[in-house]
C-alpha cells in the first residue's frame, strides 16, 4: 500500500508507539517515532517534568513534516499532535497525511505512564498527562481522522485503520 502518510496521535501513554509499529509492519511502510526527533532541550524539559510549549514543539513538528517529506513511498509517524495547529503544519508538509486519534481516559493514561515511568521505560513522567489533556484539541471531526479506542486490543485497532485506509 503505496503513498499513505498516517500519523498515529493522542496523549503520552495511549499507545501510539504499539500501532504506529504495528500499522509500520503491516502496511510495509517506515516508522518514524515521532518522540526519537526531540531535540535534546525537549527531553531534558520532560525529564523534570516540565510541559512543552508551543515554541518548545515548533522545531520538532518542522523536523516531523521533513520527514514526512522525505518519505515518498509513505511512512507511519507517532505524534502526540495535540493541537490542531501542530496537525496543519504536519498536513502542509505531506497533503494527504491521515491521522489516527487513540482516544484514552485520563486515568488510564496516568496509570500507563506511570507504570512505563516506573520501570525506566520513557522520559515522560505521569505529572505531565494532565497538561496533555489540558492541551489536547480533538481531531474528531476533522478531515482524515479516524478515531480508535486505546483500550482496544492491537490486532483489533490495526485491523480497524486498514478497513478505514482502504475505504479511501
Amino acid at each position: 500500500m503505496d503513498g499513505v502518510w498516517l500519523v498515529v496521535m493522542g496523549v503520552s501513554g495511549c499507545g501510539k508507539s504499539s500501532l504506529g509499529a504495528a500499522l509500520a509492519t503491516t502496511l510495509r511502510l517506515p516508522l518514524i517515532e515521532g518522540d526519537d526527533h526531540h531535540p535534546p532541550s525537549n527531553v531534558r524539559k520532560m525529564s523534570q517534568g516540565i510541559a512543552l510549549t508551543d515554541e518548545d514543539r515548533a522545531g520538532w513538528l518542522a523536523t516531523l513534516g521533513r520527514a514526512l517529506a522525505d518519505a515518498p513511498q509513505g511512512a507511519v509517524l507517532t505524534c502526540s499532535a495535540l493541537k490542531r495547529s501542530y496537525r496543519a503544519q504536519l498536513r502542509a508538509a505531506a497533503p494527504g497525511l491521515r491521522f489516527v486519534f487513540m482516544a484514552i481516559e485520563r486515568a488510564e493514561s496516568e496509570r500507563r505512564v506511570a507504570a512505563r515511568a516506573g520501570a525506566g521505560a520513557h522520559m515522560f513522567p505521569a505529572s505531565l498527562v494532565a497538561n496533555q489533556f489540558a492541551t489536547l484539541e480533538s481531531p474528531v471531526g476533522e478531515a482524515g481522522v479516524l478515531e480508535v479506542d486505546a483500550t482496544a486490543p492491537l490486532g483489533q485497532a490495526v485491523a480497524r485503520v486498514e478497513a478505514w485506509l482502504a475505504a479511501g
